[in-house]
């Protein structure tokens, strides 16, 4: 059985993780008014992982013993000005993601509850490439200006990137 504080740390989470796919869904169809399809497409690609990791939190509480409790959900920004900005929005975003996913597991190292320690490890591992995935666009972005030849061949690699959940331990 999970702790009523690490529950309750749990959904928070799952609801930072569903927020996170309303943000990268709102950044999708910024990017498609746009005609910037890859860049779309890399949004939606996010979008469908951060489902994942809400889902992966909702069953492993499940598995628990604990309750599942979903909470509104806030409404993301719709107006992401440019590119580069819409993707530093995206950077800043993992990274209170990061923080929360780390405050999830100092609760757990105080709980000594070693289950959630261990699922939660994925979730460390996962920031790590969340935030250099977006650190990477940033760079780009801001490496090529405002060359729009440059930006399209981003578009165009971008468009490439398709969401294939990861094997997870059971």
């Amino acid at each position: 059985m999970i702790s009523k504080k690490l529950q309750d740390a749990i959904n928070a989470q799952i609801n930072k993780e569903l927020y996170s796919e309303y943000l990268y869904i709102s950044m999708q169809a910024w990017f498609a008014n746009l005609n910037l399809d890859g860049f779309a497409n890399w949004m939606d690609a996010q979008g469908k992982e951060e489902r994942f990791h809400a889902m992966k939190l909702f069953n492993y509480l499940i598995e628990r013993g604990g309750k599942v409790e979903l909470k509104a959900i806030a409404q993301p920004t719709v107006d992401f000005k440019t590119p580069l900005k819409a993707f530093d929005a995206a950077l800043k975003h993992e990274q209170f993601v990061t923080k929360s996913i780390n405050d999830l597991m100092d609760i757990a190292i105080k709980e000594k509850d070693h289950a959630s320690r261990g699922m939660l490890q994925w979730f460390v591992d996962e920031q790590v490439e969340e935030e250099a995935a977006a650190d990477r666009i940033v760079n780009r972005l801001k490496m090529i200006g405002d060359n729009p030849h440059a930006l399209f061949m981003i578009d165009t690699e971008l468009g490439q990137r398709v969401f294939a959940p990861p094997v997870t331990p059971a």
